[in-house]
């Protein structure tokens, strides 16, 4: 048998294999999970941070100053979800994807996207600071959803990682293309209808501006402000 009928029969395991599906009490470990149809579905909040415009950056500038971009943002993105009772759950490339699982998840996602700009604007000023005559700028824009995710390991052995399935973590990605040059945190109406006061209004004024995500037939809120960690 060559490659192709192997990997063929491993298509056909999953494919025809009945699924264990267990609830879950906690973010799961990779480790804890079997290759096979093994699966932890909970509620939780999914919270993507994405880097906008990465092609250009690593097209047009020197290696070694993109780097820098990258790791700024995104160890300031990793500082503020954990500070805000997040956890990281992937990286890919130029963002980084989070979920909120206990407590106020909701309140602690909207905090940390607002962190989130907060940071985003601090790696300008420094980059500014340093490099004096840059014209890049980094750009960026936070995505956030509420609901189910289905969580199954999926790889080969020594080569695996957990793959999270759910219309949250897709609709938490698809609202970071929604940015523009001032509305960079944008969620759906399910989490800001729950979010506490304190991550809607600032000195009587609300954060979040309402606007209708015609593609998905959803309404959504979104905001320019920042907030220092």
């Amino acid at each position: 048998m060559g490659l192709s009928d192997d990997i063929r029969k491993e298509v056909r395991t999953i494919i025809r294999s009945a699924w264990s599906v267990r609830e879950g009490t906690k973010i799961p470990d990779v480790d804890e999970l079997k290759l096979g149809n093994e699966a932890v579905t909970f509620e939780t909040v999914v919270l993507y941070a994405d880097m906008a415009d990465s092609t250009a950056l690593v097209l047009g500038y020197k290696p070694e100053f993109a780097a820098e971009v990258y790791k700024s943002y995104l160890i300031s993105c990793c500082r503020v979800i954990a500070k805000n009772n997040g956890e990281i759950t992937a990286f890919d490339g130029d963002r980084v994807m989070a979920v909120f699982f206990e407590g106020a998840k909701n309140t602690n996602a909207a905090k940390t996207a607002l962190n989130i700009n907060w940071c985003t604007r601090m790696v300008n000023e420094e980059l500014k600071d340093f490099y004096k005559t840059t014209q890049y700028t980094v750009k960026q824009a936070v995505g956030i959803d509420s609901g189910k995710l289905f969580v199954a390991k999926t790889g080969v052995r020594g080569a695996n990682d957990l793959v999270w399935v759910g219309s949250a973590a897709n609709l938490a990605a698809k609202l970071c293309e929604l940015r523009d040059d001032y509305y960079v945190s944008w969620m759906t109406d399910t989490v800001y209808n729950t979010i506490l006061d304190e991550a809607k209004y600032v000195d009587g004024k609300n954060m979040w501006t309402m606007k209708s995500w015609s593609a998905y037939g959803r309404t959504v809120y979104t905001s320019g402000y920042s907030w220092e960690p």
